[in-house]
This record gives structure tokens, sequence and C-alpha cells, in this order.
């Protein structure tokens, strides 16, 4: 991958990184809580969101040194004992994040796969797929994406009988368990996901 094609790459993440950071502070004052709110996070701009290391530094430095990337934008702040209903509440504004992603990969694929003369290219895919990858990569069950948050909601799971696994999967093998599914077989389903939704 050239500089510029790993640059592209950089900003396209980064973008839908904030984008779902900005879906989880919609939903989290959609559902009662204003937290993220306050803390100037239900904001559109970048540098709202940008952490100095997590998505400028250590990502870039990957991305010219190894042409590899992996980043993070600041976590939103909520307080689920804001909600109308916690546990209701954790569900839609857990999924809220993970949905902007895959909101964005389905409109932009439909497009491309209903008017392929004026939108089929390279970048626009590229897009697409990143959009279905970051989806993806949130639902996996290792604190603190998402999938760890949700599984939690959905099941109903008392979080003291939960805290041996959080605390297992939130250790550096967890980390490192989350990164190899998300560089071996995320991509392989991303995909297929791709494929589903611009034919």
């Amino acid at each position: 991958m050239d500089f510029q094609s790993a640059l592209f790459l950089y900003v396209i993440i980064i973008l839908s990184a904030i984008l779902h950071e900005y879906a989880h502070a919609w939903a989290a004052l959609r559902q009662g809580d204003s937290t993220a709110k306050y803390a100037g996070r239900l904001t559109l701009n970048p540098m709202a969101h940008m952490d100095l290391w997590g998505t400028v530094l250590m990502p870039l430095a990957l991305l010219y040194f190894f042409g590899m990337f992996f980043g993070y934008a600041k976590p939103v702040p909520i307080n689920p004992y804001n909600f109308r209903d916690q546990r209701q509440g954790m569900i839609e504004v857990s999924l809220a994040g993970v949905g902007a992603n895959f909101l964005v990969a389905i409109v932009l694929g439909l497009f491309v796969r209903f008017m392929p003369g004026f939108f089929l290219n390279p970048f626009l895919l590229f897009v697409i797929i990143v959009n279905i990858w970051l989806g993806l990569f949130n639902l996996l069950p290792f604190p603190p994406l998402d999938g760890s948050k949700l599984l939690i909601a959905l099941a109903d799971i008392n979080m003291s009988r939960y805290s041996r696994v959080i605390e297992f999967l939130s250790q550096p093998i967890g980390i490192i368990i989350a990164i190899f599914i998300a560089m071996t077989f995320l991509p392989r389903l991303s995909n297929f996901i791709l494929r589903l939704i611009v034919g």
C-alpha cells in the first residue's frame, strides 16, 4: 500500500469512527442521558472525538512504517443511570454506533448496486467495506467494544457474575484475540456482506 492510499484509508476510518461515536451520543441523549452532550461530544466535529495517541500518532505511525491500521476515537461518556430504561438504553446506545456504520455501508452500497455506471469506483467500495468492518469489529464481545455491553444488556447478565469473563477479555490476551479475529475472519465476512449489498 502506497502512502497516499494509506492516508486515504486513515481519513475514511477516522471519519467513520467519528460518525460511530456521534451516534452513541445521539442515542444516549434520546434515552435521557445528556452526559455526552454536555461533554461536547454530540457533534460531527472531528476534533471533539480525536485522541492524540489513539487517533493521530499511533495509527499514522503504523500506516507509515508497517502499512497497517489500528486506532480509536475517544469513547463517548455516558451515564446509564440517566436512561429512562437502563437495559433498553444500553442496548440502543450500544447498537447506535454499529448501526451508523452499517447504515453508511447499506446506503452507499445500494447506490453502487442500482447506479453502477455513476457510483462504481474503488474508493466508494473501500468506504463501504471499511464501515462494514468497523460495524462487525465493534460487535465483538471484548471490552471496551460495544459488543461486550450489548451482550450484557441483551442477555441481562449480572455484572458481578460476568466480572471474571470481563476481566479476562480486558487483559492483553483478550485484545490480541480481538485483533486476530479482526484481521483474519472479519475481512472475509466483510467481503461477503459487501457482495450481498452491492450484488
